[in-house]
């Protein structure tokens, strides 16, 4: 029971945390990964007791300790120790249970569960931060494509009638890391290739870079040309993430559909030479 608190926990709050609204979507989407896979797991019942117990006993150890930082762990911290070994007391369960063979078949959904893990803070920190440079130099270029003066100093630019800052909240961390889930799923759902898979996967960092520089300057311009709201207070500003992120969304559905018409083509030129 105690290791369903976290998990209660997070459920719970995850409305009211600023980056996690994707994590009650994970353990649906893995579960829709093991349905598929179901026969497979299920037939040849077979267990695993080393291996199993071992990754058993981790999990408790790593809760044990989570609930003994709990002064010094913020609450974000804490969880996302308390559910990773959960999720490690999981996996251990199902290789217990089922053997590592079938721990072999079921690994996509199973790991796709480290999605519900919430990133350390020190570690979004450092993507934030990143999000935010290269967003910044994304921005920069296309400032410049539009011929519009201005100066930059570090995140900020100056343009005409008003100062733009590329601020945290401007990493678009949330659609990133939508976007990134969706590329991982598509990839899994659709392509056969492992290094194709990764190619669309690793393509949707550059998409993002790209989504959050064009929301910058799109929110600028419409600053500066049409109303200061669309900057300060806006729906586009405050909430219009979604509209950028369609469009990226759309992006790597044609890389998708590339490296899935490259899949089939040589299917079927070794199909000929056969």
């Amino acid at each position: 029971m105690m290791m369903c608190m976290p998990l209660r926990d997070l459920f719970s709050s995850t409305v009211q945390r600023e980056y996690y609204s994707h994590i009650l979507l994970i353990p649906l989407v893995s579960g829709y990964f093991m349905y598929l896979r179901r026969k497979q797991i299920l037939s040849e019942a077979e267990t695993s007791y080393g291996s199993g117990i071992t990754l058993v006993f981790v999990g408790i150890l790593f809760y044990s300790y989570g609930m003994t930082l709990n002064p010094e762990l913020n609450q974000n911290d804490q969880s996302s120790l308390l559910i990773f070994s959960v999720l490690v007391f999981w996996v251990g369960g199902f290789i217990l249970l089922h053997g590592a063979r079938k721990f072999r078949i079921a690994t996509f959904p199973l790991l796709f569960l480290a999605f519900m893990i919430p990133i350390p803070s020190m570690v979004m920190r450092k993507i934030i931060y990143f999000l935010q440079v290269e967003t910044t130099e994304v921005a920069y270029l296309l400032f410049g494509l539009t011929g519009m003066p201005f100066l930059r100093e570090g995140f900020v630019f100056h343009l005409p009638g008003m100062n733009i800052e590329v601020a945290e909240q401007c990493s678009g961390i949330r659609s990133s890391l939508a976007l990134l889930i969706t590329g991982i799923v598509a990839a899994q759902l659709f392509l056969q290739s492992s290094w194709k898979k990764l190619i669309l996967i690793f393509s949707v960092i550059p998409l993002a870079v790209l989504k959050n520089g064009i929301r910058v300057v799109t929110l600028s311009l419409l600053g500066i040309h049409v109303d200061e709201k669309f900057v300060t207070e806006g729906f586009l500003h405050r909430s219009g993430g979604f509209v950028f992120f369609i469009p990226s969304l759309v992006l790597v559905g044609l890389i998708l559909w590339f490296l899935k018409r490259t899949e089939e083509t040589g299917c079927r030129g070794s199909g000929l030479q056969k």
